[in-house]
């Protein structure tokens, strides 16, 4: 009598757990429920969001359990999901017909903002131990593999050949997702047949989508000689294919084991995987949600501020570009010009001309080359950086490993910074092949795959940072090609090369030691406080307003080019053909060129905050073209990058370049015209 009252009290308990899972999904997502009801296709798997706080709330004890045995309240909750969708239906009626009742529903918890968030249940990776299994666990990591969906068994139903009695026997995932006959009837009544005979029902097997990927923890956040630890995720039904390699993901799930594959001299172990119930991309958090309407109000309000002197406006954004190094007002130019980029091109055909743009710097050691990289990659939503001597052309695009018997392919470099940047320091210290595979990636933004028969072309729409050493002593009567070891047609990628050479400047050694000793005595703070976000006129830009307004301008304006541009670009463009042969710059100056200061004005136009690319675009860009060009063909007054300090009247000293350019381009103009031409 005693355990028939113990069996009756846990069955009064499962049904108001039932009742209250019902209850919370009919009162908090009613929404979800009639979108899922009124959907065509019963056969698709259909995610039902909750929130843990939410749950937390409403029912602590139905959140606790969930917490503490997901494996087997998750379940429930599906089941749950689809009786309230029974009651939403009756409130749907005299509706629309097609409105059913789906049998393929999942409820994805999300535990952000929630309790949940704590150190014990969202460890990082390289922490996580036994103690954590079957308890609802939260990981952070970048997707680094991304394997192929396959379909496996979910569940069958066998009959007892005694007692005739059905059930379900579900696949077990430390064996692989095999589903091991039963040797025993599992029937639920009160006294046990003791059959051993089953016979499995035809068509009572029920096929699950499935797919394993590999997040590896951020190396951000690793201690000091810290190895980035990884962990495999198992994404089922609607979850497969919400994520490729490269993203930042935050997976939600049941950590568990599997038997490693069975291989020849190889030990068997017992490994780690999460079965996820929730994956959330954190890409995108970064870039668009991090943008309030109040940070526009102030971006608006800083232009109108500046609308008198707009240079000088831009200056003050370009100050807080890696405000430790002093000066390099060229640099951080070209670095904010490379970060926003143009526009891309698609024309009639389908062809793209790429709108990122490329930049490499070569300079002498001390000039601050791997600070802007490692700047740079904190204005970037997504950014990897390497060094050139620990970079092969498989770690660079995509490298094809072996996992348990199949091939499939492990992302790259390039691969995991698409949308975002590649920083290659030491470029030099590549060897030469490895150099030459990344010259489709950087120019037809793709890398095409030919290894262990996957046949592939995969996408990379990033920019390439690169910072170098010369080969020697700098010679300025030299091509670039000879003082940098770099190939012709790899240099005529970057659209801008900049050269840094320590000149051993007494009048610019004193400015620099005087600013970096003032930097020291005042403990290297910086003004990323909230004041100087609220206030932005006049004060050094914080990174997070920076990264926002990168982000916007970005998004928010296509540039379109005016007559004044194209003529003056078409111009210099025409002059540089001309002059390219005896300067020692024919490897830059192809048509790439020509496109690179379409990009390059483009790019000044958003930062300028305008939808329209005038004159003071387009003489900038050749600007910095300029000064990428060991001998100048027009300004010889532009000298060392390393030595452009900010402008006290920006204005002013863009209409003395402004002037200069001009004459010089009109009298190349004039002179083409009373020039006969030669049409052999």
């Amino acid at each position: 009598m005693r355990s028939s009252g113990t069996t009756v009290a846990v069955a009064v308990d499962d049904n108001d757990i039932r009742r209250g899972m019902v209850s919370f999904v009919l009162n908090y997502h009613s929404d979800q429920l009639h979108s899922i009801i009124l959907s065509p296709d019963p056969r698709l798997h259909y995610p039902l969001f909750i929130d843990f706080a939410e749950l937390l709330d409403d029912n602590p004890r139905i959140a606790q359990l969930i917490f503490c045995k997901p494996s087997d309240y998750l379940p429930r909750f599906d089941r749950a999901a689809i009786l309230a969708q029974g009651h939403a239906l009756k409130d749907l009626e005299g509706g629309s017909s097609a409105a059913t009742v789906k049998d393929y529903v999942h409820v994805r918890v999300n535990v952000s903002g929630s309790p949940l968030e704590c150190p014990e249940t969202f460890p990082s990776i390289g922490r996580v131990r036994v103690r954590h299994r079957n308890i609802l666990l939260t990981l952070k990591g970048t997707v680094i593999r991304s394997g192929a969906v396959k379909t496996v068994e979910g569940e069958r139903v066998y009959e007892c050949s005694k007692c005739k009695n059905t059930f379900q026997v579900f696949p077990e995932m430390e064996n692989g997702n095999y589903i091991k006959p039963p040797s025993s009837c599992l029937s639920e009544k009160s006294t046990s047949c003791e059959g051993t005979r089953f016979r499995l029902i035809e068509t009572s097997s029920k096929f699950h989508d499935y797919q394993e990927i590999k997040i590896q923890e951020s190396t951000q956040l690793l201690g000091v000689g810290a190895i980035p630890r990884s962990i495999r995720v198992v994404l089922k039904n609607d979850l497969v294919d919400v994520v490729k390699a490269g993203d930042d993901v935050i997976v939600t799930g049941i950590l568990t084991a599997k038997w490693s594959p069975d291989l020849k001299d190889v030990r068997c172990d017992l490994e780690p995987v999460v079965v996820a119930n929730h994956v959330r991309r954190t890409n995108e958090l970064k870039s668009e949600i991090d943008i309030p309407d109040d940070a526009i109000m102030k971006f608006k309000q800083f232009w109108e501020g500046y609308k008198d002197a707009p240079l000088r406006g831009r200056n003050v954004i370009l100050k807080g570009i890696c405000p430790q190094v002093f000066g390099l007002f060229t640099v951080k130019l070209s670095v904010a010009l490379t970060l926003i980029g143009g526009v891309q091109h698609v024309d009639a055909s389908g062809s793209k001309v790429r709108g990122e743009s490329h930049l490499l710097l070569v300079g002498d050691p001390g000039t601050g080359k791997s600070q802007f990289l490692k700047f740079s990659a904190k204005l970037s939503n997504r950014a990897v950086i390497t060094t050139g001597l620990g970079s092969t052309s498989a770690g660079l695009t995509v490298t094809a490993v072996k996992d348990g018997g199949e091939w499939m392919l492990e992302a790259g470099a390039l691969v995991l910074a698409d949308g975002g940047l590649c920083c290659i320091d030491e470029f030099d210290s590549m060897r030469e092949h490895d150099r030459a595979t990344i010259h489709e990636a950087m120019e037809q933004q793709t890398i095409s795959i030919a290894k262990a028969g996957l046949v592939t072309t995969l996408c990379t729409r990033t920019i390439v940072f690169g910072a170098t050493n010369p080969k020697g002593q700098y010679d300025p009567n030299q091509p670039l090609s000879v003082n940098t070891t770099l190939s012709g047609p790899l240099l005529s990628r970057f659209d801008i090369v900049l050269v840094l050479l320590d000149t051993k400047n007494p009048e610019w050694d004193k400015v620099v030691s005087s600013h970096i000793l003032a930097e020291e005595g005042r403990g290297g703070m910086a003004m990323d406080n909230e004041e100087a976000a609220a206030g932005l006129k006049d004060t050094c830009w914080s990174v997070p307003m920076l990264r926002r307004y990168i982000h916007f301008v970005k998004g928010y304006f296509r540039p379109v080019l005016t007559k004044e541009a194209e003529r003056v670009i078409s111009s210099y463009y025409q002059l540089q053909r001309r002059s390219a042969t005896g300067n020692g710059n024919a490897a830059r100056t192809t048509v790439r060129m020509l496109e690179s200061l379409i990009r390059l004005a483009q790019a000044h136009a958003r930062l300028m905050f305008r939808d329209e690319v005038t004159q003071l675009d387009a003489i900038t860009a050749i600007l910095c073209i300029e000064s990428s060009m060991t001998t100048s063909a027009i300004v010889d007054s532009v000298g060392n990058a390393l030595h452009s300090n900010f402008a006290d009247n920006p204005d002013q000293e863009y209409a003395k370049h402004e002037k200069l350019i001009l004459e010089k381009l009109s009298v190349y103009m004039t002179e083409r015209i009373t020039q006969p031409q030669d049409h052999r």
